[in-house]
C-alpha cells in the first residue's frame, strides 16, 4: 500500500512537472510568434522605404544626407539580429524617417505628390500596426518572464533552457523620438 501511494506521488510529480513545462514552452512559442509578427511589418516597411527615397530624391536632390541616412538605417535594420538590436536599428530607421517626413514641409510640390501622399500613408498604416504588434509581443514576453520567474517553475525553468527575453524597447533613444526634428537650410 505504501509503495502504491510513493508511485501516485510520483506520478502526480511528474504530470505536475509537464503541465509546467508545457505552459512554458506554449509562452514561448507566443513570445517567438509575436517577434515573427513584428518582422512581417518591418519587412513591409522595409521594402516602402526605397520608393519613398526614390519620390523625394526627385524634389529634394540637395538633401542627399537624409536621403542617404534613411537608407543607411534601413540597411541596418535588414541585417540586425535579436530583439535588442532589431529594436535598436528600427528606431535609428524611424528617427531618419521623421526626417525625411519633416522635409516635405519645406517642399510643397513634394508634399502634394500623390505617390509621396500614398507612401506615406502606407508606412503611417504599418507604423501603427507595428504599435499593435509591438504591443503584443511586449505582453508575451512580460507573460513568459513571469511565467519562467514564478515558483516553481522558478525551480527548473533554467535548467530546461527557459531564459528571459528582452522586452522590444524604445530605451534610451525615446527620448529622441519625443523631440521633432529640426530641418535647417
Amino acid at each position: 500500500m505504501t509503495a502504491l501511494i510513493i508511485l501516485g506521488v510520483i506520478v502526480l510529480l511528474i504530470v505536475w512537472i509537464v503541465m509546467i513545462y508545457n505552459g512554458l514552452v506554449a509562452m514561448r512559442q507566443r513570445v517567438n510568434q509575436s517577434f515573427a509578427d513584428i518582422d512581417v511589418q518591418l519587412k513591409q516597411r522595409h521594402d516602402l522605404i526605397p520608393n519613398l527615397v526614390e519620390v523625394v530624391k526627385g524634389y529634394a536632390a540637395h538633401e542627399k544626407g537624409t536621403l542617404e541616412a534613411v537608407i543607411q538605417a534601413r540597411n541596418s535594420a535588414l541585417t540586425a539580429q535579436g530583439t535588442a538590436q532589431v529594436a535598436a536599428a528600427e528606431n535609428q530607421l524611424t528617427g531618419a524617417l521623421r526626417q525625411l517626413f519633416a522635409l516635405s514641409e519645406s517642399y510643397p510640390d513634394l508634399k502634394a505628390n500623390q505617390n509621396f501622399q500614398q507612401l506615406q500613408t502606407e508606412i503611417s498604416d504599418i507604423e501603427n500596426k507595428l504599435a499593435a504588434a509591438r504591443r503584443f509581443f511586449n505582453n508575451a514576453v512580460q507573460e513568459y518572464n513571469t511565467g519562467i520567474e514564478q515558483f516553481p517553475a522558478a525551480l527548473f525553468s533554467a535548467s530546461m533552457g527557459f531564459t528571459k527575453r528582452d522586452f522590444f524597447d524604445l530605451g534610451e533613444s525615446r527620448a529622441q523620438l519625443d523631440v521633432a526634428p529640426q530641418v535647417k537650410f
